[in-house]
């Protein structure tokens, strides 16, 4: 990963920008230690007091291992801050060496970095360079001619943020962080014996071509221990094939004997007896799958609590959820426990806990469901989780009105009611969840005739296993924003407005992902990194295309890409 390197505490603040450029190419004589180099020294922005340059050094001879860029300042410029470089200045000298990142230079290849600088006066560009102790000299380089009016305002780039070589519409600042990502996941079956077979999986967790990169499986604890194993070869396959997937465990219902309607349906109270019980069940699932090889990173204590409906489900109040955590969690161990996935994350049934101490410390996560919270206004950040430090899981949702009364649509990738679905209201949903600091997002079944992979139901037209078209879109989120990145900040140009965008960063990369739901094209749309990148590539997914590679053109900080009207895009910089 590249890193920034300070050479000076502070940038001189700026005033009006005034953009100039300059570059010098030099060639080193005959016989040096190298045969020959060329270096491009641009002044990309200038302003009251500071300027901001790249240099890009290109050797033409023998290649080199390791390289020292030395050059003098003629007119007192001091740089003040350098990145891709180490970089010391004594008086007017000038010496930037290579660091591990950046080190040799083949024939022909290429070293890069940049630094901002202050000065009085006058600003011109060095005219003579020496690579490894050897002079360089020769003609400039013409470069793209400045502009002849200042902008109004000054440069946003900050201490951290290298001046960038054009205008940008999407600009990360990776100085202000958000929430930590957790993952994005869909859920094993829940009743019955159909599990994910080895190569379904495998379709949803991977990360080669096809694949899904799912990092959260949510599978279901049974009341009835004996059926436990049914997704323990799920599971298992996740945690092996994929990368960095953790498993939510959640119950629908204790066994019925311990609830106060006797039944596993139609919701229930939970006996106030039995609460030791029902912890120790909990526990006791958790300890088999881990007898099974399958650690369960997150159990919930009850899904939606709040609905009773005439299938497997159990009644909670947030007073009770409380009472039941603060006094029996700690009986399941070698988890986290989540409270506790309301319909539409009704803050009801979770601030009692948050506001407890005791219950408080005793989980790990909160978790709710996007069912009616858009319309209730809590698809937004929870103040309350985030005061307590405890990351918000959105751990079901299933919207399928496309097919209407039932159709054979889903298995078409060229569908546009699918589409249409997949990209105004899943994928929205998505970018608005990240929007609200959420760490995860869990969609309903994975393995579904409308969801990542088909199940084969004839009706609906899709292939058991088969890779789906919402599978191809969700993945723009789940493969490449990984478990461990943080969303970072950025702003957009008017050019960039009907983006919908969130920026990532974590593991040497900065990711983007960009929904662009609008009738027509972002072309040549300038994506701005806070630093050199090395290499840029961008997926997209639409109406006519799954995930394919697309198109990215790399200059110093700055990427290249054309969004195409109704799609989704993710374009991920190695720094």
């Amino acid at each position: 990963m590249r890193k920034l390197r300070m050479t000076s505490a502070v940038l001189v603040s700026v005033g009006a920008v005034v953009l100039a450029s300059t570059a010098v190419a030099v060639a080193l004589p005959a016989g040096a230690a190298a045969a020959g180099c060329s270096v491009n020294y641009a002044v990309s922005s200038q302003w009251q007091g500071g300027f901001g340059a790249n240099v890009t050094i290109t050797n033409l001879g023998d290649p080199v291992t390791s390289w020292t860029l030395t050059w003098s300042y003629s007119a007192g410029q001091t740089v003040t801050q350098a990145w891709n470089t180490t970089l010391t200045q004594s008086g007017a000298a000038v010496t930037a060496r290579n660091v591990s990142y950046n080190g040799s230079i083949a024939t022909n290849g290429t070293a890069s970095f940049g630094f901002n600088g202050s000065w009085t006066g006058s600003n011109p560009a060095p005219t003579s360079f020496a690579l490894n102790g050897v002079a360089c000299t020769g003609a400039p380089v013409p470069t793209t001619a400045p502009p002849t009016t200042a902008p109004t305002t000054p440069p946003t780039t900050g201490p951290t943020t290298p001046p960038p070589t054009g205008a940008a519409d999407i600009t990360v600042n990776s100085a202000t962080r958000y929430q930590t990502i957790d993952g994005f996941g869909a859920a094993t079956a829940i009743w019955g014996s159909s599990a994910w077979s080895t190569a379904e999986t495998q379709t949803l967790v991977g990360l080669g071509a096809n694949q899904f990169g799912l990092s959260i499986v949510r599978t279901g604890i049974s009341p009835v221990s004996s059926e436990w194993a049914t997704h323990v070869n799920a599971l298992s396959t996740a945690k092996s094939y994929g990368s960095g997937v953790k498993i939510l465990a959640s119950p629908w219902t204790a066994p019925a004997a311990w609830k106060a309607n006797n039944s596993r349906i139609n919701g229930g109270k939970l006996l106030t007896d039995y609460y030791d019980d029902y912890a120790n069940h909990l526990n006791s699932f958790v300890q088999y799958m881990a007898g099974q090889g399958v650690a369960i990173d997150v159990t919930s204590v009850q899904n939606e609590p709040d609905w009773h409906p005439a299938y497997d489900s159990m009644d909670w109040s947030g007073t009770e959820l409380r009472n039941f955590v603060r006094d029996q969690g700690a009986r399941v161990q070698n988890t986290k426990l989540m409270v506790a996935e309301a319909v539409n994350l009704n803050y009801g049934y979770t601030d009692p806990t948050l506001n407890d101490a005791t219950a408080r410390n005793n989980i790990g996560y909160i978790g709710g469901h996007l069912y009616g919270t858009e319309d209730s206004g809590r698809l937004a950040p929870y103040p309350l989780a985030a005061q307590h430090n405890k990351p918000v899981w959105m751990t079901e949702w299933n919207f399928h009105e496309a097919d209407g009364s039932g159709s054979n649509i889903w298995g078409n990738p060229s569908n546009q009611a699918v589409w249409n679905e997949t990209l105004d209201t899943i994928m929205r949903t998505v970018h608005r969840s990240m929007e609200a600091n959420w760490s995860a997002y869990i969609w309903w079944y994975g393995k579904r005739f409308y969801s990542f992979i088909g199940d084969g139901e004839a009706a609906y037209g899709t292939t058991a296993g088969a890779p789906l078209k919402r599978g191809y879109a969700f993945s723009q989120y789940s493969k490449y924003v990984r478990p461990g990145y943080q969303r970072v900040a950025l702003t957009k140009s008017s050019k960039a407005s009907p983006l919908e965008v969130t920026a990532y960063q974590g593991g040497g990369k900065i990711t983007f992902v960009i929904l662009n739901r609008s009738t027509s094209a972002v072309n040549n749309a300038v994506l701005q990194a806070p630093q050199n990148v090395t290499r840029a590539e961008h997926y997209l997914t639409s109406l006519s295309a799954n995930s394919a590679s697309q198109p990215a053109t790399v200059n110093g900080g700055q990427v290249t890409v054309s969004i195409p009207a109704r799609s989704i895009s993710t374009v991920v910089f190695t720094l």
